[in-house]
């Protein structure tokens, strides 16, 4: 299971000086730390749409790469700020992501097949809504599936996010049991292997910040649940030292290798 990095974020305040100054200090830094960390790839958010937005992923994707070869997630719902964060990339990079509403299949699976490039599809129907039932997820799988094939990208570069529910939603604990049930059932859906990725804190969104602990234990107790589910890969804080060694020890039991202690 690999740990992608959710700490890249324009709208945390350092982040935020630094892109205003053009400073790609604060940048770098928080790079090394996250490889260090133990990420294995980095997602790079600019917040909502707005002003500037494909001036900051550009500078934040120049930044990045100039100290580190993980590969990036460029992360973004608006077309033109995708579009710069791939002229600026010169290294491995997944684009996140699209989903069935039309405009996202317009403008955003062209960008992928002209940079040939992996590209996360969300598992949420064309009203932008993510269905509770296994058998609409299970759907919308394979219709994403379909329209990555029909815009000229082959099949495999597709990586299924199945949607992580809050758990303060009143249906939430059954929408992430049923999930689980959606990523064990993906390949049979699709016919061939998929990968997958889940981002672990929107289980947690909401609530307040004193219960952080409890979060933080919830989100530990998930994270070997989606493992055995067969999740390929996992957006986490990666400075949760105890989740990155978690996600490191499931990713060991689960492997075809004969085991060692070095593995973690």
């Amino acid at each position: 299971m690999i740990v992608i990095a959710d700490n890249m974020q324009a709208n945390h305040r350092e982040i935020q000086t630094a892109v205003r100054r053009g400073d790609p200090g604060p940048v770098r830094s928080l790079a090394r730390r996250i490889e260090a960390a133990g990420a294995r790839m980095i997602d790079i958010s600019v917040g909502p749409p707005g002003r500037d937005g494909a001036r900051k992923m550009a500078f934040l994707v120049e930044a990045i790469q100039s100290v580190t070869d993980l590969p990036v997630l460029i992360d973004t719902a608006d077309a033109d700020v995708m579009a710069a964060g791939l002229d600026a990339n010169r290294k491995a990079v997944i684009l996140n992501g699209f989903s069935l509403e039309p405009r996202r299949i317009e403008a955003i699976l062209p960008l992928a097949v002209r940079h040939d490039a992996d590209i996360i599809g969300y598992l949420i129907d064309e009203r932008s809504q993510p269905p509770a039932s296994l058998e609409d997820r299970l759907r919308i799988a394979v219709e994403l599936d379909w329209a990555t094939k029909s815009a000229g990208l082959g099949g495999e570069r597709l990586i299924i996010d199945p949607f992580i529910a809050p758990l303060i939603w009143e249906d939430g604990h059954r929408r992430n049991a049923t999930l689980l049930e959606v990523v064990r059932h993906l390949p049979e859906a699709l016919g061939r292997p998929v990968r997958t990725v889940a981002g672990l804190s929107n289980l947690t969104s909401g609530g307040a910040a004193s219960d952080r602990d409890r979060k933080r234990i919830v989100e530990m107790a998930f994270l070997p649940m989606l493992a055995a589910a067969g999740l390929t890969m996992v957006m986490l804080n990666v400075f949760h030292a105890e989740a990155v060694r978690l996600a490191r020890a499931c990713e060991s039991l689960l492997s075809p290798k004969v085991f060692t202690w070095e593995m973690l």
